[in-house]
């Protein structure tokens, strides 16, 4: 009897798993091939602001600032973090980081894995605390 429900135990698991990898498949966020016009706006501490367009056959948003020479940083375990937009570098002993967002809501992707799409509007943020 306890074999049974180890058995049916694993078959449930299995299946759970095959679910929700079919469903990660379907809403994961697609790229696209083809040459897109974006625009990058980098929001300084100070509140300044600076737009970039870009017109790219890039699929993700990381290759786009590494090639036009936007940002700078170091390659993680989930991509590119970024340190450095525009001549700004983030002050880490100030809690100081680069928050990525797509009209004004936050992406929860690394530049490296956030995919571009025609007249799409990011946004980098200089941001403080953790």
């Amino acid at each position: 009897m306890k074999k049974r429900t180890i058995i049916i135990s694993a078959v449930i698991l299995i299946f759970f798993c095959i679910g929700a990898f079919l469903l990660y498949q379907k809403f994961a966020p697609q790229t696209y091939s083809g040459e897109k016009d974006i625009s990058v706006t980098v929001i300084h501490g100070d509140k300044t602001e600076k737009t970039y367009t870009y017109q790219t056959d890039a699929e993700y948003l990381g290759t786009v600032l590494k090639e036009n020479g936007l940002v700078q940083g170091e390659e993680g375990d989930y991509g590119l973090f970024i340190t450095e937009a525009d001549g700004e570098s983030a002050d880490t002993s100030l809690q100081q980081w680069w928050c990525i967002t797509k009209g004004g809501e936050t992406v929860n992707t690394s530049a490296d894995q956030t995919p571009v799409q025609d007249n799409d509007k990011f946004e980098l943020t200089l941001k403080e605390g953790y």
